[in-house]
């Protein structure tokens, strides 16, 4: 079985590549905002406990989201793979990710990084925006800063996951084939 973390700033194509990902290699895609909305919506104990911290404004805690992973993990155990999309996003989710693994006797492979200038990202996500009806996506200057929150939390990650030799980054500019196929080979050397 292997793993891995798809990793890049808002709108470098994550959700796109892992969809395509499990597709071709029948592994099981975990997104974090897909498994927080299903809890929520079903009203899942976690889901109510992570809605109780969302309407105060809050984060919701690491300890909550590793365990809606987990349940995640345990509710496919015939996986051949797990693609996680959306977690790790600071290195203390990293080292949660750690220990969950270790404790299912898994590990993550590696961390793949699409790479993208923010301009171009800019403009993607006002594209998804406008297709969407996303509103998060259609206010440049609230893209900017989740980019900024981007910088600040989560691209410490690169060092944690360079020194485990488990990071690679790709351009994530190009056609959506080409991206796919570049992802595909990095995962069938791992």
């Amino acid at each position: 079985m292997k793993n891995i973390v798809l990793f890049g700033k808002p709108g470098a194509g994550k959700g796109t590549q892992a969809a395509l990902l499990k597709e071709k290699l029948q592994w099981v895609h975990i997104s974090t905002g897909d498994v927080f909305r299903y809890n929520i919506k079903n009203q899942t104990e976690l889901g109510q406990l992570a809605k109780s911290y969302i309407d105060d404004g809050a984060l919701v805690p690491d300890e909550v989201t590793i365990k809606m992973l987990s349940d995640e993990v345990e509710k496919n155990p015939d996986a051949n793979g797990f693609i996680f999309d959306g977690f790790p996003r600071t290195t203390a989710q990293a080292e949660a990710l750690d220990y969950l693994m270790q404790d299912k006797s898994m590990k993550i492979n590696a961390t793949i990084s699409l790479e993208a200038e923010d301009e171009i990202l800019i403009q993607r996500l006002i594209q998804r925006g406008k297709d969407s009806g996303r509103s998060d996506d259609m206010d440049e200057s609230k893209i900017r800063n989740r980019f900024d929150e981007y910088n600040q939390k989560t691209a410490p990650l690169i060092d944690y996951y360079q020194k485990q030799n488990k990071f690679v980054a790709i351009n994530g500019i190009g056609s959506i084939d080409e991206i796919a196929l570049k992802l595909e080979q990095i995962v069938a050397e791992l």
